[in-house]
């Protein structure tokens, strides 16, 4: 199989690229597509041997849930078993938009799109292509992001291409996600709200609308054997380069001095040292390859900078990475937890 990769420029005079792939998801096949957050590997939410293609290209899980888009809220009510308020405020403050809304499903959602739980998560997404994919197909889209399982998401084309070439008939190429991140996951399925994978609406932003909201205790933490995702992102180790990453947080003083005497000790034995850290500490890295988030008062910039930083330490070759780790505040919470499960939790605190 040879991936068509299909460029949408216009996407008004290109409408009948968009109907192509529309046809491929409506025919049970998956096609990959540009979201505000990442590339999504897209299927039938309601097929399930389509959804199953997923799995296969991604080598996933069977045990990891997907999350569902929509392009038009009324397609929320026939997912779920009932929407209460909550749900209704939050879809009209931040919907389409980078929110993940977990609830109780209904009987048509494909067993594998939830892992066997009772219940699903449903986004409506802001990206011009992706809204007009799922109207054109006609049907609500299963879809995790666009890479190998396991492997940092995908930001561009080219990053699904890295991956999934080859494994799937047709990506279009939306240009660069502006989230950088994967959404936000809140479950409403208890009784209190709680976020069980943090993302571009922060915690922050959701309590402003609908008041106590609780943060996950896996967040920033592997699940116990025997525990269920709940959420895509909760078990399995994610986003991960080649090299081992180690994340170090604490007293920044502290942190600059333990980068450069571990990459200056790494070197030593021969090895390529990447050093994945902000403007500011970057300034006072003097050894190893070094890329950076951005700066650290902009948690939103780090953010859109992470997975391709990351993807650019494959393509350097490095044999370990280093990363710097940030304040847990807005977007920064997101970044923490991709980096966490990036260094397969190998953290290290000053």
């Amino acid at each position: 199989m040879r991936t068509k990769v299909i460029p949408i420029v216009d996407l008004k005079s290109q409408l009948h690229d968009v109907q192509e792939a529309a046809r491929l998801i409506a025919s049970g096949e998956v096609v990959a597509f540009p979201t505000e957050t990442v590339y999504g590997l897209g299927a039938n939410a309601l097929d399930s041997k389509a959804v199953n293609k997923i799995f296969e290209a991604k080598g996933r899980p069977g045990d990891n849930p997907l999350i569902v888009h929509i392009n038009h809220i009324s397609q929320w009510d026939e997912l779920v078993d009932s929407v209460p308020e909550k749900a209704r405020i939050l879809a009209e403050t931040f919907w389409p938009g980078p929110l993940t809304i977990i609830l109780k499903k209904s009987s048509i959602v494909a067993e594998e799109v939830t892992a066997g739980l009772d219940t699903v998560g449903v986004r409506m997404p802001s990206h011009p292509t992706a809204l007009k994919l799922i109207s054109e197909s006609g049907v609500p889209i299963a879809a995790p992001s666009a890479n190998r399982s396991g492997r940092p998401s995908p930001t561009t084309a080219k990053h699904v291409l890295e991956d999934m070439d080859g494994r799937i008939p047709m990506l279009l190429d939306g240009g660069v996600c502006n989230v950088g991140l994967e959404s936000t996951v809140l479950s409403l399925a208890g009784v209190t709200p709680v976020i069980l994978r943090p993302g571009g609406i922060t915690v922050e932003m959701l309590r402003q609308v609908i008041g106590q909201v609780d943060v996950h205790n896996n967040v920033m933490k592997p699940l116990q054997d025997g525990q269920k995702p709940l959420s895509p992102g909760m078990k399995y180790s994610h986003y991960a380069p080649i090299a081992p990453v180690t994340l170090i947080r604490g007293d920044y003083l502290k942190l600059i001095g333990f980068m450069n005497q571990e990459a200056g000790r790494l070197e030593d034995e021969g090895k390529r040292v990447g050093i994945l850290a902000t403007d500011q500490t970057l300034r006072s890295c003097n050894h190893g390859i070094r890329l950076s988030l951005g700066d650290r008062e902009k948690p939103s910039e780090l953010a859109f900078n992470l997975f391709a930083r990351l993807r650019e330490f494959n393509h350097l070759e490095v044999d370990a990475i280093l990363a710097e780790g940030i304040d847990e505040k807005e977007e920064g919470l997101a970044v923490m937890n991709r980096m966490a499960r990036a260094a397969g939790f190998h953290i290290i605190d000053l």
